[in-house]
């Protein structure tokens, strides 16, 4: 019974890490295809392939910090866990109906945490574990927004006595490379948040929690989960959610080759920034700031801001409104006596 459930868990956190690729699709794919660099079948194979490469070669920090890093393991129940992942994809699949770009990593850690507080109170938060992520909440979106500003003005200033009919023959090229940058980053920051889940799973059973521990009894990620996530996330990607790669292509600004390349290189550097230092960053969040600030450099009135401010508000009521589902979730669970 145990193993069923186990096995039944881990089922439900790929489902998640697989909604995850189809709801952050728009994140890798969104500039490529408005820029028509790529048809959106091409683009979708393209961010695919390297958000599955990501696997060999960006560590397991941000799996750390999820699987034990942001809840006490110790209250953590198979209850709590799927409370967690219910709040999250839940959440998920709503803004994906109303094509809004939001977090899937804040969706989940708010899900998680509404249903660790539900059981156990609030001191089953690690405040330390949460610090750097709230505060990359605020940071994510400026710094994408500052790499895609600084270089699309860097760009206009290498590029000033090149014709437009050049600069656009180079940077459909170059786009190709920033797509791939992208969306390697968005993959090693995004399918570590379900490695980090299913790490917790194995090691609330003792039976298996020489799986998921090193021989100091430490919590690891071995390289079998590693592939597991990164192989779901890569197959949610390919299915592509396009209600929200119509709003983040087109609706924020209009983009052109090297407006994509340099919001895409923004963002990438925004994302691998918070992946080295361990923080389940939004890559939503860093390529909408990168976006704006390209369509910036144009001048303000290039960014709709009607969408971008329904867009933060989304943001703003993500971890919340995932909190509240995990916790319902808990609470309902708690009525039948699961715990």
């Amino acid at each position: 019974m145990e193993l069923a459930i186990v096995i039944t868990l881990i089922a439900v956190a790929l489902i998640f890490d697989y909604i995850n690729g189809f709801h952050d699709a728009a994140n890798s794919i969104a500039t490529v295809v408005s820029t028509r660099v790529l048809s959106p079948g091409q683009a979708v194979v393209w961010a695919a392939f390297f958000n599955f490469v990501a696997a060999f070669g960006f560590g397991t920090a941000v799996a750390k910090t999820i699987g034990s890093g942001m809840i006490d393991i110790n209250v953590v129940t198979f209850a709590v866990i799927f409370s967690g992942l219910f709040g999250a994809i839940t959440w998920d699949l709503i803004t994906w109906y109303f094509g809004l770009p939001t977090s899937s990593s804040h969706a989940l850690i708010g899900g998680y945490a509404g249903a660790a507080i539900a059981k156990a109170g609030f001191s089953a938060i690690i405040p330390a574990g949460w610090t750097k992520t709230l505060i990359f909440i605020v940071l994510s979106p400026l710094i994408g927004l500052g790499f895609g500003l600084g270089l699309m003005v860097a760009i206009y200033w290498l590029f000033r006595r090149t014709t437009p009919t050049r600069v656009d023959h180079w940077f459909r090229k170059l786009q190709l490379v920033s797509a791939a940058l992208f969306s390697l980053n968005h993959g090693a920051n995004d399918a570590q948040k379900t490695m980090g889940i299913i790490a917790g799973v194995l090691f609330t059973v003792p039976a298996y929690r020489a799986l998921v521990t090193d021989a100091a009894g430490t919590m690891m990620i071995p390289f079998w989960i590693v592939l597991l996530a990164h192989a779901a996330i890569g197959l949610g990607t390919l299915s592509g959610g396009w209600r929200i790669i119509h709003t983040m292509g087109s609706r924020i600004t209009k983009l052109q080759p090297v407006h994509g390349f340099a919001a895409e290189t923004g963002a990438a550097g925004a994302v691998f920034l918070a992946t080295v230092l361990g923080v389940p960053v939004s890559t939503t969040h860093a390529i909408t700031g990168s976006i704006v600030g390209v369509g910036a450099t144009r001048r303000l009135s290039a960014v709709r801001w009607g969408v971008a401010g329904r867009i933060v508000w989304a943001w703003v009521l993500t971890i919340p409104a995932a909190a509240a589902l995990g916790m319902g979730m808990q609470l309902a669970l708690g009525l039948f006596g699961i715990r």
